[in-house]
């Protein structure tokens, strides 16, 4: 009896080892970690915004490179718009257990084809406070390094 139990928990475990996610090239950067320095606040009392950091505010319309994971908003296999992070779509961004982390919506001057691996973009970086729906970060005229 202990034998099998031994050997069922065995394989369970070797299971549940083949399911993990694998692994993904860490991005963070100095200038991500910045980006992550945004958080929620209470403005008044019922109404929460974003507050950016003057560290963050000091990228607003400055030139940037950032590495990271392409995030597709559309079907497609070729993207010239498409959300920017550091963790890969395998790895859920949308609904990451914890933090969720950063994301930038990037508008690209070429489209450029889709890919898992991590790919570096330059471009003008913009910190979108107005408080409507769009993305808090973008990523303008964007090119691929």
């Amino acid at each position: 009896m202990k034998k099998l139990v031994f050997w069922i928990v065995l394989c369970l475990g070797a299971q549940v080892l083949a399911a993990q996610v694998r692994v993904h090239t860490d991005m963070r950067t100095p200038t991500w970690n910045l980006i992550g320095l945004r958080y929620d606040a209470e403005l008044a009392p019922g109404k929460w915004g974003s507050i950016f950091p003057p560290a963050l505010k000091a990228l607003n319309n400055k030139v940037i490179e950032l590495p990271g994971y392409i995030i597709p908003t559309k079907v497609g296999s070729k993207f010239s718009e498409f959300m920017f992070s550091i963790v890969p779509i395998a790895s859920c961004p949308y609904c990451g257990s914890g933090d969720i982390p950063s994301m930038i919506q990037v508008k690209m001057l070429t489209a450029i084809p889709i890919t898992e691996k991590p790919i570096k973009l330059k471009g003008i970086f913009i910190i979108n406070d107005s408080g409507d729906d769009r993305s808090e970060f973008f990523l303008l005229n964007a090119k691929q390094l």
